[in-house]
């Protein structure tokens, strides 16, 4: 028996395949077994065509292939080249079993990437198994910044071949480096860009919230802006984008993978994603779904990044309902009867609306058109347990001639990045709002005066121990961004300003 590696597909994670070959005496058959696909099932057609294109004997053997573990799904053209390296190879001494092998075949014999290989590749990758791996050249480009194996570009099999038998050489990649700004702290380094195209410059009056949008981009805290029309929700929301922290290499990588499950070509920019679905958006296409697999939605699309919901009341109640569970555990797990597949949703949630139907409930100027009916209908669409995940609430002002531009997009990153200095010189690894209890306890610790308020703020607010430890870790943003080791009174009142009430 002859094997080799490669790896499936299986929601966000690839799935180590081991390939087993074996020919037996008896009529000359051709078999694929352990849960292959259609699309693993006719890569018998690819593989005989390349083997005997490029002048390799097919056996005239009863051949089986098991795809192992074989209760587990396969899907994908990846396997091919494994498949015909192991026919190719049968009667040769070359070991195959300390190689991991991708790409499908032309029927040429030619290698070629598939649209899922980025995304397999470095999640096979993180798990640190087999070191060396063959990919097709087509695809090389794309698996530079990928450091952690050593990875063989090939053409086509006959190149693939020589190069195992040792007739060819074929140089390993060598690792990219990212072209990025960066950031070093400590021994580790970060990359960023800096802001672009849009700027907090043209954002005119509207301190309070950008003020909280400062908070929130530091902290990673949920944000909701309300307030009338017009008042500048949307605007400050797209900008908060711009100034999110910097990424360590893997982040980047993981971003990478997310475009490539989306079907993009990765791009490997320092720039965290932001996705911004409609309000008529259904709930599996926000949060991954599909009738047999559990294909990603935007709230996993949205991880490490920022996701933006506008009008949020007008989302579905089945949809702002099932946004509790990624806000609160960082995770969402898709169940399907086939498939269980669980998403990583660490973002930054930042939600507008209106204070009712028409828009001018707050407004000064305008007079409102909604009954009280109507708007406690509006209000009632958003629950409780849901607005508690929220950290910062913001009540937008109304626009005046006389507002003015007051901070830049370059000034409130380099605010964000001193924040974030801080934070990892304290040895703190995630960001504040994802800080767990003992974590909090550890490093959100209020000074005696700061603790008496915050008892009365308890009693007075009724505030949940959730909104307790929310109330705390914004606290701790607001010191960090005053570069402040200890958490006083001045950073939980203006805490305690941003809870809804």
């Amino acid at each position: 028996m002859k094997q080799t590696h490669s790896a499936t597909l299986s929601g966000y994670d690839a799935h180590p395949v081991s390939v087993e070959a074996t020919f037996t005496r008896g009529l000359p058959s051709f078999s694929i077994v352990g849960l292959a696909s259609s699309s693993i099932q006719e890569s018998k057609e690819r593989v005989k065509s390349a083997l005997l294109c490029n002048g390799f004997t097919f056996p005239p053997q009863r051949i089986t292939l098991n795809l192992s573990p074989s209760d587990l799904h396969k899907d994908g053209t990846q396997f091919d080249l494994a498949i015909a390296l192991l026919i190719a190879l049968y009667e040769s001494n070359v070991d195959l079993g300390s190689w991991a092998i991708f790409g499908e075949l032309g029927l040429d014999g030619s290698v070629k990437a598939n649209s899922n290989l980025f995304a397999l590749m470095l999640s096979f990758a993180l798990q640190k198994g087999v070191e060396q791996v063959i990919v097709p050249q087509s695809a090389a480009i794309t698996f530079a910044a990928i450091s952690s194996i050593r990875i063989y570009p090939v053409r086509s099999l006959k190149e693939a071949t020589a190069f195992l038998k040792g007739e060819q050489v074929i140089e390993p990649l060598q690792p990219q480096d990212l072209q990025q700004h960066s950031l070093t702290i400590g021994e580790r380094l970060f990359h960023y860009m800096p802001p672009r195209d849009i700027d907090f410059i043209e954002v005119k009056g509207q301190e309070v919230a950008k003020r909280a949008a400062l908070i929130a981009a530091a902290g990673g805290h949920n944000l909701l802006l309300e307030g009338n029309p017009g008042s500048g929700k949307s605007m400050i929301a797209k900008r908060l984008h711009s100034i999110l922290p910097p990424l360590d290499k893997a982040s980047i990588l993981e971003i990478a993978k997310l475009q490539a499950l989306e079907g993009k070509i990765p791009d490997f920019k320092a720039v965290r994603p932001m996705r911004s679905p409609h309000h008529s958006a259904t709930p599996a296409s926000i949060f991954g779904g599909g009738s047999r697999g559990a294909s990603i939605g935007e709230a996993g699309l949205a991880h490490l990044g920022m996701l933006f919901f506008d009008e949020l009341p007008h989302f579905s109640k089945q949809v702002l309902e099932a946004l509790r569970e990624p806000l609160e555990d960082k995770k969402i797990l898709v169940s399907r009867v086939q498939s269980k597949t669980e998403y990583k949703t660490d973002f930054l949630f930042v939600a507008a609306m209106n204070p009712c139907p028409c828009g001018n409930l707050l407004s000064t100027q305008k007079s409102c058109r909604c009954s009280d009916i109507e708007i406690k209908r509006y209000k009632n669409r958003l629950s409780d347990p849901l607005l508690d995940r929220i950290d910062l609430y913001v009540c937008m002002q109304e626009n005046h001639p006389q507002d003015r531009p007051s901070i830049s997009s370059e000034q409130m990153q380099k605010m964000v990045f001193d924040a974030f200095t801080f934070a990892k010189q304290r040895d703190q690894e995630g960001s504040n709002s994802g800080l767990s209890a003992a974590e909090c306890e550890r490093f959100c610790a209020l000074d005696p005066t700061a603790e008496g308020i915050l008892e009365q703020a308890v009693l007075r607010y009724a505030l949940s121990a959730r909104s307790v430890d929310k109330v705390k870790k914004v606290a701790r943003t607001i010191a960090d961004l005053a570069l402040s080791a200890a958490i006083t009174k001045e950073h939980l009142l203006e805490a305690l300003s941003y809870r809804r009430r």
